[in-house]
């Protein structure tokens, strides 16, 4: 195979560590990466073309060069690497797309006096953020709790500008429902330090406020000055209220970012949980698009770069926790340690609190990769755009309307089964989904001949041999008619789970029984490449194509189906052993099932250990362990 045109000359790139971009043949920068040695790394893009990712072969067969910058250290590759992808936003690089539904909490501190708001605005100068909230009245609630311990101003700035012009004070000021200068109760200066005070509060929840109103509470206690006294309490009430808001997650002394990612071939999505003083302060919801492979590990500091690349020092805490370190873990960390002046961990927790709370994070990322997927195939837009590109991508006369999904699954090489999934109009129909058993077989493509052989002979079934179907019409009188079976219905798209062997021996089952009208694909997990019979090559579907997605979960619900039924079988072929063994009924077996927690543990328990269930004695536990060994 002809090898890229563009390709360096071997000495010509240096070893030295760096970053290079991939350029079209416009000079639209296409991919940027970082490398501790630049000719190592360049090296894999020009291996020959048939070994490489089908993504990112399509990345350097669309570049028309190649070039690269040497820089000094590891962690001068880090910045510059996220200054470039920032400045060029190159197509083949991760796309983040964040989620703006949740309200902030932001105070403008680059304003002369600055106020306290509700946005979902992210790009105020100078603005520092709290939050998101899940809810906006619970950013307005905090922030009424908030001004009764630190008075800020909250009017607008026409408010502000005409109060201070007028030296009237404005409006809510007037109420008691702004602090700032406009009010005519503190000074430009004071109001500033009653702002970081609100700041410091927000930032960790420092308890010394919570010490220092209590002191005060008791002195004016002391010195019978109750009507102070009680302002002080009130105080300290809304300070509780606010901490109250956010459980207590980890040491009060903790202040640590943990991500949580779900990820698969095409998309991942980022839980980041905020803690600040031992409480989840904020929740950041990211979900990110991928073109080219790239592993949990290079995603993680991916991640890392874009959330801290222009956070201020305050922003970056004393321990980042993720769920895997990327290779340049301590180039990483050098690289935060820099950014915020003190000292930062970057681990992976183990164990312990921190562990259950990134499984949490990690949980939420799952869901909402899952309702992101969701999103896009259930959407009717979506859905009219998915079939139309995979006409066009497959070459079909029209739209797919119906379309049957096959996988096989087995255990070992038993139990085989398989499962047609059903999707009308880029929707399931799973009162149409179906279940094989598959007797004998050699291997999975053999599976998926013998199960398309049984469906298709359903197409040649005359009208005639369909059952006849009685429905009541009233006054008991029954009208007979013949109808077709659902599972008679031709698809116009067959999709099968696996790549070129599974789609072969698909298409040898629609020319064994003459139905060579219906359309074939593969979709293979591995790359997400989609493949078509008799072809050489993949069809590659950008990464944005809903055609894809709508693919994806075809898939994923056929494997899921499949699955479930194995299961299924499992769970029936070990009760009809069970069920052999001389007095032992329904009750005890769901018992012995329910009490080892699966048929693996069962079969590996001892006499001894069967014996403990209640109701068993020494000679039934001999029994259905004598059962068991002889299956």
């Amino acid at each position: 195979m002809t090898p890229l045109p563009y390709k360096p000359r071997p000495g010509e790139v240096p070893t030295d560590p760096g970053v290079y971009r991939f350029r079209d043949a416009d000079g639209r920068v296409l991919y940027v990466g970082k490398a501790k040695n630049l000719r190592a790394r360049l090296s894999n893009y020009f291996a020959p073309l048939h070994t490489l990712h089908e993504r990112t072969r399509r990345m350097v067969t669309t570049a028309a060069s190649v070039e690269w910058t040497v820089v000094a250290t590891d962690v001068d590759s880090l910045q510059l690497e996220y200054m470039w992808i920032k400045e060029f936003d190159p197509p083949f690089n991760v796309k983040y797309r964040d989620d703006k539904s949740y309200p902030f909490m932001a105070i403008t501190l680059a304003d002369e006096a600055p106020r306290v708001i509700v946005t979902r605005n992210r790009r105020i100068r100078g603005a520092k953020y709290f939050g998101p909230y899940p809810k906006v009245w619970a950013v307005h609630d905090t922030i009424d709790q908030m001004i009764k311990v630190f008075p800020i101003r909250t009017c607008s700035d026409s408010s502000y500008k005409k109060a201070m012009a007028s030296g009237r004070p404005c409006f809510p000021g007037q109420i008691g429902r702004c602090g700032g200068p406009c009010s005519m109760k503190v000074t430009i200066d004071e109001h500033r330090a009653i702002v970081q005070d609100f700041v410091a509060f927000m930032s960790g929840g420092d308890k010394r406020f919570a010490r220092e109103l209590t002191a005060r509470m008791r002195e004016a206690s002391a010195a019978m000055d109750y009507e102070s006294a009680a302002v002080y309490r009130d105080q300290l009430g809304a300070i509780e209220a606010v901490l109250n808001r956010s459980a207590l997650v980890l040491s009060e002394d903790t202040d640590a970012d943990l991500f949580g990612i779900a990820e698969d071939e095409l998309a991942a999505t980022v839980q980041h949980f905020v803690v600040r003083g031992g409480r989840v302060r904020g929740v950041h919801a990211t979900t990110i698009e991928k073109e080219l492979d790239i592993s949990g590990a290079d995603l993680v500091e991916q991640v890392l770069q874009r959330t801290y690349g222009e956070a201020s020092d305050v922003d970056i805490p004393r321990q980042v926790l993720v769920p895997s370190l990327p290779d340049d873990a301590a180039e990483l960390e050098q690289w935060l340690r820099d950014r915020r002046g003190r000292p930062v961990a970057l681990q992976v927790a183990q164990r312990g609190r921190k562990a259950e709370l990134l499984s949490t994070a990690t949980v939420n990322a799952q869901q909402a990769l899952n309702l992101h997927k969701t999103r896009r195939t259930s959407d009717y837009v979506a859905r009219s755009q998915a079939l139309t590109d995979l006409q066009e991508a497959l070459g079909l006369d029209d739209a797919p309307l119906r379309i049957e999904c096959y996988d096989v699954s087995h255990l070992s090489g038993t139990n085989v089964v398989a499962s047609m999934v059903v999707f009308e109009d880029g929707l399931p129909r799973k009162d149409q989904y179906r279940s094989f058993g598959i007797q004998e077989t050699t291997d999975d493509t053999d599976s998926l001949h013998q199960v398309l052989t049984r469906r298709l002979a359903y197409l040649d079934r005359p009208e005639d041999d369909v059952e006849p179907t009685a429905d009541p019409v009233g006054d008991g009188e029954v009208v007979t008619e013949r109808r077709r079976p659902r599972f008679a219905y031709r698809p116009q798209l067959l999709v099968v789970d696996g790549g070129r062997p599974q789609v072969e021996a698909a298409a040898r089952a629609l020319a064994d029984t003459g139905h060579t009208e219906v359309a074939l694909c593969g979709i293979a997990k591995r790359l997400e490449e989609v493949w078509l019979p008799g072809e050489e090559y993949p069809v590659i579907l950008p990464r944005t194509s809903e055609a894809l997605y709508l693919l994806q979960r075809l898939r994923d619900e056929a494997h899921r189906f499949a699955i479930t039924h194995q299961r299924k079988r499992r769970r029936r072929d070990i009760q009809s052993v069970l069920a052999e063994v001389p007095g032992l009924g329904d009750a005890r077996i769901k018992a012995l099932l329910r009490h080892f927690g699966s048929v693996a543990a069962l079969r590996e328990a001892s006499t001894e250990q069967i014996q403990e269930l209640p109701g068993v004695g020494p000679k039934l536990a001999a029994s259905i362990h004598a059962h068991l060994a002889d299956r």
